[in-house]
């Protein structure tokens, strides 16, 4: 009985979409652009009759064009010929708005080599076959029955597609920043491949068998963060990284670069906020003094009207040589068992720099972007003793006994040279 009742919800629903398009294309024919003002989408104080539908039928900017465009098709008045099939099972309620809109989109327009009869034909084809078919499968279909239509432009259209790729950034007003990014086939296969290793774990996706990769599954599945959080974080690794890696080839520059501008009071007592240059929002002192860790400090001076009178001299921390020197001798992130290899860490100051804190290897210590956050952020400290052994100390949220935890060398020529 369920089943029947969400079957005839289904069937009123198409016959309702389908003469909602209908009168749809009636607005929009007594809205034609040669009416002007004594249109019927002008006079009523709407741009388009696409506006004009979509407010009054309270549906979204995308239903209201496609409710214009199929009711257009099911009242004879599209130009397009090959699709009259369709608007004729439009029109007998047999075919719903969205899947019109689907055939439409996926067979696209006649060119080279493919006659508006052959699509007209196979428009015919995917109008029988949508009964056992959803909007999004139909679509699917119909670039099936095009490209099959057109086997000789497969190469033509996989250009364009590849043309059609673009990344755009966007910064938004509440401080975070989005990334849009659209992928041709074969970058997207790519991406796909990575987004999955980094998160099908997460996802409840392939357990492996082999102990390593089951025991990286398992870490992976408890991370408390959400899989968009992971597949964030593993793709800013990426890039940071690749970025680092090389710089002769894609960037001139090297490694990413960005600039943070805090007063000396803020960072010398941990009150107050910083600023990342070219983003709105502030960021705090812990963010600061991590960052500090694996970059490069240049006071500047001003007096008392805001003037600048002295630019410092830029303190360089870590080198590249320190660098790997602290990578045989940790061979990775030290955080509890952490996995991270060298080339996913930063150096990190065990005596803060703007405490005091020197740039040797002694004093230094590698931890990876998570955990180098872990411990900033949430006030971990690592200290080391009189036999250069370190030591990680939780905070009392975590331990109010703050018991000390040894850290040791993830490097096994570390450990095999220790153990002799």
């Amino acid at each position: 009985e369920l089943l029947s009742i969400t079957r005839l919800a289904g069937e009123v629903r198409v016959a309702a979409a389908t003469r909602a398009a209908l009168v749809a294309a009636e607005v929009a024919r007594r809205s034609a652009p040669e009416l002007g003002h004594a249109g019927l989408a002008q006079a009523a104080g709407f741009r388009t009759p696409q506006e004009l539908v979509r407010v009054t039928t309270g549906s979204t900017a995308r239903e209201a064009i496609q409710a214009v465009s199929v009711g257009r098709l099911a009242r004879g008045d599209d130009p397009r010929s090959w699709l009259h099939p369709v608007g004729d099972a439009v029109r007998a309620s047999e075919l719903s708005v969205a899947a019109a809109d689907s055939i439409a989109s996926g067979l696209g327009t006649p060119g080279p080599g493919i006659s508006s009869d052959e699509l007209a034909a196979a428009a015919q084809q995917l109008c029988d076959e949508a009964s056992g078919l959803d909007a999004d499968r139909l679509f699917h279909r119909a670039r099936e029955v095009r490209a099959d239509l057109d086997l000789a432009g497969t190469a033509e259209r996989e250009e364009r597609l590849r043309q059609q790729r673009s990344l755009r950034f966007y910064q938004q007003p509440d401080g975070m920043s989005r990334l849009t990014w659209q992928m041709d086939p074969e970058t997207a296969a790519v991406v796909k491949d990575v987004f999955d290793r980094a998160t099908s774990p997460k996802r409840g996706g392939v357990r492996f068998v082999e102990k390593k990769s089951a025991a990286l599954a398992d870490r992976i599945f408890a991370d408390q963060r959400s899989t968009e959080q992971l597949a964030s974080d593993v793709f800013a690794e990426l890039l940071r990284h690749g970025a680092a890696a090389d710089s002769t080839q894609l960037l001139s520059s090297g490694a990413p670069s960005i600039q943070v501008v805090v007063l000396e009071e803020a960072l010398r007592t941990g009150v107050g906020a910083a600023f990342i240059e070219g983003q709105s929002e502030p960021v705090s002192i812990e963010t600061v003094e991590r960052l500090a860790c694996c970059g490069t400090i240049a006071p500047i001076k001003f007096d008392g009207t805001g003037q600048p009178l002295e630019l410092g001299r830029e303190q360089r921390l870590f080198s590249r040589q320190q660098r790997t020197v602290l990578a045989v001798r940790d061979g990775g992130c030290m955080f509890g068992n952490c996995e991270r290899p060298p080339s996913w860490t930063e150096a990190h100051h065990i005596v803060p720099w703007q405490d005091g804190g020197k740039t040797d290897i002694r004093d230094g210590i590698l931890l990876c972007r998570h955990h180098h956050l872990e411990l900033h952020n949430n006030h971990w400290t690592i200290v080391r003793d009189a036999d250069d052994r370190y030591w990680l100390i939780p905070p009392v949220t975590v331990d109010p006994q703050q018991v000390p935890r040894l850290l040791s060398t993830k490097s096994r020529v570390m450990k095999a040279a220790l153990a002799s």
